[in-house]
């Protein structure tokens, strides 16, 4: 059984160059992403410890602001010194009549599991039961683990190899036209996912995974789920509150969950190579067929923090965590509210803080990674901002707050 919401209160935080091919093993799906480069010339890339870097970042923005009664957000994303871009992101103000809906997804090995959460998981959120009774903690739960399951298969294969590059894009869609049901043919999904016969029938879905942070925001109650290190940082008064757990294997109920499940950390890292205990995808490590979803060695469960938001309550951001190894979640609020005295555009105060955490070098590692920045700004309560008071003057949060397991989501730095 998955554990259901409990509740806690929240508390506040405290080179050698190699020239690139485009024909290289996608560990994601097992096969050939594209052809040699030829005499095109492609950027230099360096390894430094466990990451591959250009040699001039890609300083490039993807961003985008929008609004309605309930909510003003901005956007910003950048690959910077990475040598692709495995960031992906989910912006639905009106994701129905009265929802709201955001969303990072923070890719490793790959970038196909993160677009994959982008492109599904919140219309997931929508078709599950849950959701229709109003209970939108278990319907998003219940998402998580089912991008997992959708992921496998031929059906899980296709999807995986048409958001992939090049020549898996082509074979995805070519499997589709030959291996996809017609519309006659029965579907045994209640979510209309449906079950397809192909050469990839037994893939037991993607080496590669991804962070999902969602933030759903439904009249004055907001909903956080989070698996992996990816953050929710809400402002109130000016002070930040974290409304997610970073999932690091070294983590006492982590590491009690991992070595149950027949794995090891080494080095900070689950088996000695993955530096998350939570993530969507990465099946290698939940092959256990004696276990349930949530007790694999790394586990999609999400941890679902539900707060009631108040008068006090002024914005909130998700990011991943290319933005929180190189600043604190109070850091964050407090450059936000400096930037907007002046600057009204959300997504420009986004690309601000993309800029002041891109590294100069790759020397010291912190700032060298994809970046991505969602700022929500509740309409229904703002109010013209104020510095933040002296701690005396800042409130003590009472709101309930409840988590997909048993770790306390509302702790700024785990125990």
């Amino acid at each position: 059984m998955v554990s259901m919401p409990t509740v806690s209160k929240l508390r506040p935080t405290s080179q050698t160059p190699i020239s690139i091919l485009s024909a290289v093993f996608d560990s994601d799906l097992h096969f050939y992403t594209g052809f040699p480069t030829g005499h095109v010339k492609e950027p230099q890339v360096s390894q430094i410890g466990m990451g591959i870097y250009l040699s001039t970042p890609k300083t490039e923005k993807f961003s985008e602001d929008g609004e309605n009664g309930r909510v003003r957000y901005g956007l910003s994303s950048m690959q910077g010194w990475r040598a692709t871009m495995e960031d992906a992101h989910a912006a639905y103000p009106d994701l129905d009549t009265s929802t709201s809906f955001f969303g990072v997804y923070d890719g490793h090995g790959g970038k196909v599991v993160a677009k994959f959460c982008a492109k599904y998981l919140h219309r997931q959120v929508l078709k599950n039961e849950a959701y229709a009774a109003g209970d939108i903690g278990t319907s998003v739960q219940k998402s998580f683990f089912r991008m997992d399951e959708m992921m496998r298969g031929q059906r899980g294969w296709r999807e995986l190899a048409v958001l992939g590059d090049k020549i898996n894009k082509f074979t995805g869609m070519i499997e589709g036209l030959i291996w996809s049901p017609r519309s006659s043919e029965g579907n045994d999904q209640a979510d209309d996912w449906a079950f397809e016969e192909g050469p990839h029938s037994d893939f037991t879905g993607p080496t590669s995974g991804s962070t999902a942070c969602v933030a759903i925001l439904r009249n004055n109650q907001l909903v956080v789920a989070n698996a992996g290190d990816s953050r929710c940082v809400i402002s109130r008064k000016g002070q930040a509150y974290n409304l997610s757990r970073d999932h690091k294997p070294d983590l006492e109920l982590e590491k009690e969950r991992i070595l149950k499940a027949g794995g090891f950390i080494h080095a900070g890292r689950v088996n000695g190579s993955l530096n998350l205990a939570r993530a969507i995808g990465d099946m290698e490590f939940k092959q256990n067929k004696f276990l349930p979803a949530e007790k694999q060695i790394v586990t999609a469960c999400p941890d679902i923090n539900t707060v009631e938001l108040c008068d006090d309550d002024e914005f909130i951001v998700l990011a991943c965590d290319g933005i929180w190894d190189c600043m604190s979640s109070q850091q964050v609020v407090d450059y936000v509210h400096e930037q907007l005295v002046s600057e009204s555009k959300l997504s420009v105060v986004c690309e601000r803080v993309l800029d002041r955490c891109l590294a100069p070098t790759t020397a010291g590692g912190e700032g060298c990674d994809n970046m991505t920045m969602i700022i929500v700004q509740f309409v229904q309560l703002k109010k013209p901002l104020q510095s933040a008071g002296s701690a005396d003057e800042r409130p003590s949060p009472t709101e309930e707050a409840g988590t997909g397991s048993d770790s306390k989501a509302g702790e700024s730095e785990p125990k």
